[in-house]
C-alpha cells in the first residue's frame, strides 16, 4: 500500500493523492489541529494561573 499517489500513477490502493485539494485540506487540518493544541495549552496555563 502506497501512502501518497502521484498524479499520473495508475493505482488504487493508496492513502492520499498528490495533487491541490490534498494539498489545501491537509493545511486547513494542520492548521485547525494547530489553533486546538494550542487552545488546550493556554487554558491549562491559565487554569493554573488561577488555581494559584
Amino acid at each position: 500500500m502506497k501512502f501518497i499517489k502521484d498524479k499520473n500513477e495508475k493505482r488504487r490502493d493508496y492513502l492520499f493523492q498528490k495533487d491541490k485539494k490534498t494539498i489545501i485540506g491537509a493545511r486547513i487540518i494542520g492548521f485547525i489541529l494547530l489553533v486546538l493544541v494550542s487552545a488546550v495549552i493556554i487554558s491549562g496555563i491559565d487554569f493554573e494561573l488561577s488555581s494559584l
